[in-house]
């Protein structure tokens, strides 16, 4: 295109980012009105210049100066030493309705003035210039939606086949980050609301999942209330943009991640009835902004996420009742076969120690009873863990325990083994099981960070007046040397404050122990 106005007329020169220059040096062409705005005035008067002028337009909304050096008044801005331009001509390049930019010539061959017919030929130029780039956004648009569809039908699938929400919830991160082209893409999702403590939780955010810089620095942050950015968007409802992020004081996750982010969009996850989640995309400060067409693509597909998200929720809630049943059916053939037969063997042998008169024999028997016992016991809290359809809303300490189990699973890479003996619900006053969850947490998160270990047992007990919780990994074993432990030291403080106490040292058989044990009353 540049090449044929140069042959037609004369050196070529363009706006910036459009085409070449001449002589090495850009054209900075500035003037009282730009070529986009003259071209919304009405029809000009003839005047001096034949073009762009203030206030005046050609038919062509062409602009033709002749000897448009930096004395002629209409044109100003020139950089230093720029070589001399005797005749001036520039076009606008539209996309439909809008300026993209201009193209301009300069210095027609032979020292002639710019001429209609060279206007002809620029505007039509200028015209084919536009129809290229539009096409090319349209092939780029063309190229989201594609992705998006593919990207939803893969979350769709993932959903519908059982993949844990986790699992999900990262992939679908991951997923608008290669999307957008983004550094930072943190979703987060309301924190549960617990049933017991000082705290309601109501409002606050927690970023489950995060993609890209300094991801691991953010992933987990929570967020407290609306004066977060986040927080904001999530009682509102409301699609918030940025173009400085870091900048803004209630933007806590790229103050956490320590990057200087700029453009940066937020916006809610699921409809406006519920509202899941608030979904961060941002950018450094030195990268592009993000442009409308990224922000309506991972609309579009965050808006397909939440709708997946509350169709696969569904489901598990319509297959929930079938497994509770077969839960209740396991747990009912546990009680009236398994247990009641390990007892009636267990009685039969201790009644039968007092004909034994060999002393090792007697203890292998007496061994084999307590043995019993204990699966026995093994065994009543596999039923009742079976038969706790409450574990998400019941108030007991047993579902409370139960809870704390089931969400350590994700941090430790597996499932704790959890077993319960006594009167818990009925025996074991409110505030004491308050403190005993909060150990529970603690600990298991201490067994998560440090024991790299494979295997967890967590053992809720009462006997003779007293709670205790023993916690005990298969992993590392404590520290050679004693360490200054925040955690370890509040589960002392929370067992002495109740008349307790509270141990940690290694297990019998490898691992860590913990042992929390306070009066009940």
């Amino acid at each position: 295109m540049a090449g044929a106005c140069a042959r037609h007329s004369g050196s070529v020169r363009t706006a910036p980012g459009i085409g070449p220059t001449c002589r090495s040096h850009p054209v900075v062409a500035g003037r009282k009105r730009r070529v986009e705005e003259s071209a919304a005035v009405p029809a000009p008067t003839r005047a001096h210049v034949d073009g762009i002028r203030a206030g005046e337009r050609t038919r062509s909304c062409a602009g033709r100066l002749p000897f448009a050096g930096t004395e002629h008044p209409d044109s100003f801005g020139f950089p230093a030493n720029h070589p001399p331009m005797n005749t001036f001509m520039g076009v606008p390049i539209r996309i439909r309705d809008t300026v993209f930019g201009n193209l301009y010539l300069t210095d027609k061959r032979g020292g002639a003035d710019f001429d209609e017919d060279d206007e002809a030929v620029l505007r039509t130029l200028a015209a084919a210039a536009g129809v290229a780039i539009d096409n090319a956004r349209l092939y780029d648009d063309v190229r989201r939606r594609e992705r998006r569809l593919a990207a939803s039908s893969d979350l769709t699938r993932s959903l519908l086949s059982g993949e844990p929400p986790a699992d999900v919830l990262r992939s679908f991160t991951a997923t608008i980050r290669e999307m957008a082209d983004a550094d930072l893409v943190t979703p987060a999702v309301p924190v549960p609301v617990p049933v017991h403590g000082s705290g309601s939780g109501d409002g606050d955010l927690v970023v489950e999942a995060a993609a890209g810089l300094l991801a691991d620095r953010v992933r987990g942050l929570v967020l407290s209330g609306e004066s977060t950015l986040m927080g904001k968007v999530f009682g509102s409802g409301e699609t918030i943009t940025k173009t400085d992020l870091a900048q803004d004081p209630g933007a806590v996750v790229a103050h956490t991640a320590g990057v200087d982010l700029g453009s940066a969009f937020l916006l809610p996850l699921g409809t406006p009835e519920r509202i899941r989640g608030v979904l961060q995309v941002a950018n450094r400060a030195e990268r592009p902004p993000l442009s409308d067409a990224v922000v309506r693509m991972v609309t579009g597909f965050a808006d397909h996420a939440a709708l997946a998200l509350e169709i696969a929720e569904r489901r598990r809630d319509a297959e929930l009742p079938t497994v509770l049943t077969d839960r209740d059916r396991i747990a009912r053939d546990l009680h009236d076969l398994a247990i009641q037969r390990l007892f009636a063997t267990g009685m039969t042998l201790q009644s039968a120690t007092r004909f034994i008169d060999h002393p090792e024999a007697l203890e292998r028997v007496e061994s084999a009873v307590d043995a019993l016992d204990d699966t026995i016991k093994v065994i009543r809290s596999t039923i009742f863990s079976l038969k706790a359809r409450d574990r998400d809303t019941g108030t007991g300490l047993r579902s409370r325990c139960l809870r704390e189990v089931d969400a350590a699973t994700e941090t430790l890479g597996f499932a704790p083994t959890l077993r319960v003996d006594g009167l818990l619900d009925t025996s074991v006053p409110q505030a004491i099981a308050a403190h005993l969850i909060a150990v529970l947490r603690e600990a298991l998160a201490n067994a998560a960070r440090h024991a790299h270990a494979n295997r967890v047992e967590v053992h809720v007990e009462t006997d003779d007046g007293h709670v205790r919780l023993r916690v005990r990994d298969d992993g590392v074993g404590p520290p050679a040397s004693a360490t200054r432990d925040s955690g370890l030291g509040n589960m002392r403080e929370r067992a002495e404050s109740l008349g307790g106490t509270c141990s940690f040292g290694p297990a019998p058989d490898g691992g860590a122990l913990v042992e929390w044990r306070v009066p009940l009353s």
